[in-house]
């Protein structure tokens, strides 16, 4: 088809609509002056104006809802963090190692500052509030100071302490304290939950910094104290914790003390592995600390060693153990009068379970009963001896020293 043909296509469509056009101007008219008649001019004129406003509304509200976008309102809830940081930042303070030193000059000894750290004032009972912190904080100290939020510094003393678990309780005048800091339940905290940590990273310049995160994980670790080898629970976050923050809080959104700030994993290429100890580890060993100054625990009165430190060929030909047995604990010394001399354990005997729970470690072996047995509780202990497999029933004591 022609472009001229298509034109005039176009012609004649619209000569055949010319016919309804005129009906309808004609049709209208006389609805016009049908209705007129029935109407004042006042009251037409009235009609009229209603129907052009009506119209105009109509109009206009189409535009709106074509040109404009559906808005929700959403209802803004407060920064509980902020507010939970603000309530408990008072309660943090740095802890000043103090130690004597040899004067290179003089050769007598003079004390100077060999570290610091950070601590929570958790406690406040009359004149007196406690304290908690870091054992490695305070380790090897003379004297331990106190520095306040306002930067006052004040005299503390170690009520007790215990380097299994890396924790510390101070003691310091209760009239320097206007708040305390409350324990959260650190088992309800979720991986992915709002974090903060507080403390004095580098030192006591940079006190009360605050960085924030998220519950990255829930995990044991393994970690070297001078107690030994301790499987120690932590919570994982890539809340910023440096050198300086340890002792200090993690708190939750609720301003609860859910963490005590305890250690990272400094490597290159490494970043946001900060760990802290749980609160629900903590209390307990708090407790001890302040009712006793160290942390009552059973005790068997053995030397051990890792099963799997031995060759094949020692675990076959000396231990006399079953080829399948390549884990377990063996018993060097027994000390005497203990409870493991009592029990009849003897030396070369290797521990495979403790009441049916198997131990492949001596950091297992003190987990279990650190946390899953008491002082004077009686305990099954399977053991191989000789080649041969028995069970030796032993009355768990007082420790006394180390396991």
């Amino acid at each position: 088809m022609s472009l001229q043909e298509y034109e005039n296509t176009n012609v004649q469509r619209k000569k055949r609509r010319l016919f309804p056009f005129l009906f309808g101007v004609v049709f209208g008219s006389a609805a016009v002056l049908y209705f007129a008649p029935v109407l004042e001019g006042s009251e037409l004129i009235s009609l009229i104006d209603n129907m052009k406003k009506e119209k105009a509304a109509v109009v206009a509200e189409a535009e709106t809802s074509e040109k404009t976008l559906p808005v929700q309102e959403v209802s803004s809830s407060s920064d509980s963090m902020v507010e939970a940081i603000a309530n408990v930042t008072e309660a943090v303070v740095g802890i000043i190692n103090i130690q004597q030193q040899m004067n290179v000059y003089s050769s007598q000894p003079q004390e100077q500052e060999a570290g610091t750290g950070s601590g929570v004032i958790f406690k406040k009972s009359g004149n007196v509030a406690y304290v908690v912190t870091n054992h490695h904080v305070i380790a090897g100290a003379n004297k331990v100071e106190v520095s306040l939020a306002s930067g006052e510094r004040i005299p503390a003393e170690i009520v007790g302490a215990d380097p299994l678990t890396d924790l510390a309780v101070l003691k310091i005048a209760g009239q320097y304290v206007k708040k305390t800091a409350s324990f959260g339940d650190s088992e309800k905290l979720r991986v992915g939950e709002p974090v903060a940590a507080i403390g004095n990273p580098l030192g006591l310049d940079l006190a009360s910094t605050v960085t924030q995160g998220i519950v990255s994980g829930k995990r044991t670790i393994s970690v070297s104290t001078s107690e030994g080898e301790w499987d120690l629970n932590v919570i994982q976050t890539d809340a910023a914790i440096n050198p300086g923050n340890s002792g200090g809080a993690l708190i939750n959104s609720a301003g609860q003390v859910v963490g005590i700030n305890s250690l990272k994993i400094s490597e290159d290429g490494v970043e946001g592995l900060g760990f802290a100890i749980p609160s629900e580890d903590v209390k307990p060993i708090v407790e001890d600390l302040l009712q006793y100054g160290e942390v009552k625990r059973p005790y068997l009165g053995v030397g051990l060693r890792n099963v799997s430190d031995f060759s094949a060929a020692i675990r076959l030909e000396q231990l006399n153990l079953p080829e399948n047995v390549t884990e377990g604990v063996v018993i060097t010394a027994v000390e005497p009068s203990s409870p493991a001399a009592e029990a009849g354990l003897e030396e070369k005997d290797v521990i495979v379970s403790i009441n049916g729970t198997k131990i492949d470690s001596i950091s297992a072996l003190r987990k279990y009963l650190y946390t899953e047995t008491k002082v004077g509780e009686k305990i099954s202990i399977e053991i191989f001896r000789s080649g041969k497999q028995m069970n030796v029933s032993l009355q768990l004591s007082e420790r006394r020293g180390s396991q």
